[in-house]
């Protein structure tokens, strides 16, 4: 990971089908078009491989930090089964978000604006 990104993983039933979606979702929002991608797991032996481990969104301009929140939150929200999003700056910085319930949100915003400020 590169500064000027974040990396998203995701905690779940089916994590590979979570990230597809977790990236669709993202990929809906103008500002994160074309900023977000798949990265693939590496293949162990025996695999064909295909999998993915994680999603990396490139950063724009000010104001990526919250929207990405804001759209995870959402998308978290739409979730029916328990669901957990780590949000890692590559400074090794890292928030996490769970489907769970979060008790402020708030906090949550503030913390990933300020991992998406230091890459930027």
């Amino acid at each position: 990971m590169s500064e000027g990104e974040l990396r998203l993983s995701v905690r779940g039933a089916d994590s590979d089908s979570l990230l597809r979606s977790l990236r669709d979702w993202l990929s809906r929002e103008d500002a994160l078009r074309g900023r977000v991608a798949l990265c693939p797991r590496p293949i162990a032996e025996g695999e064909m491989g295909g999998l993915v481990e994680a999603l990396v969104v490139s950063l724009g301009s000010g104001g990526a930090g919250a929207l990405i929140v804001q759209s995870v939150s959402t998308w978290l929200g739409q979730r029916r089964s328990d669901v957990t999003v780590t949000i890692k700056a590559s400074d090794g910085r890292e928030v996490t978000v769970d489907a769970r319930g979060v008790r402020d949100p708030q906090a949550i915003i503030s913390e990933v604006e300020r991992l998406a400020a230091s890459d930027e």
